[in-house]
């Protein structure tokens, strides 16, 4: 589901269910279904196992539907606020388990390729490339990567989802691809 596609007109209906969950939590079932596949997706790319990414994703809608009274309708889609408990779902799974680093899946999608292609190079090459250039990211760098060209977030939802600024979203992520540039560059 692109995030940038969520209207005006979507983001009333949402508003909606979101009340109607409110007042029964039976209700929350559309929302539910919504957006299942996508948080799912979102927990898999970090812990690479079907059974705990299950068991995790069914905890961020369990703490979505307790933690319900509390959202605040804004400007951003409900899956924003999604991610966000999705992130520290999977960050306290971690540090229960005691391991230093998050095991993560990044597949490598065809935006960010174009976004890094430069002229005359070779695709495969610049795959290759990248795939490296990935592994030396920290995690923070990836899951800005993620939510902006694999989850297809404008940088207001990711501002939201990561607790930062939109314009804070928009310059980490210009850096960052400068950065990776250069990372790249030097792998040539």
């Amino acid at each position: 589901m692109s995030h940038a596609s969520i209207s005006a007109d979507e983001m009333m209906e949402e508003a909606l269910q979101i009340e109607a969950a409110r007042r029964d939590p039976a209700q929350f079932r559309p929302l539910y279904e919504k957006y299942y596949s996508t948080i799912f997706r979102f927990v898999y790319r970090r812990v690479d196992d079907k059974e705990l990414t299950a068991d995790l994703t069914s905890q961020v809608f369990l703490q979505a539907l307790m933690h319900l009274p509390r959202y605040e309708v804004r400007a951003v889609p409900f899956s924003a606020w999604l991610y966000r408990i999705a992130t520290n779902e999977v960050l306290q799974f971690f540090r229960k388990q005691n391991r230093v680093g998050v095991v993560r899946q990044v597949m490598i999608g065809e935006e960010l390729v174009s976004e890094l292609h430069e002229e005359g190079e070779e695709k495969e090459r610049l795959v290759e490339r990248l795939a490296l250039t990935l592994e030396k990211l920290s995690e923070q760098e990836v899951q800005l990567i993620e939510l902006r060209f694999y989850e297809q977030m404008s940088f207001r939802d990711i501002g939201y989802t990561l607790r930062i600024t939109e314009n804070n979203a928009k310059v980490r992520t210009y850096r960052l691809l400068e950065k990776m540039k250069k990372y790249m560059l030097g792998l040539s």
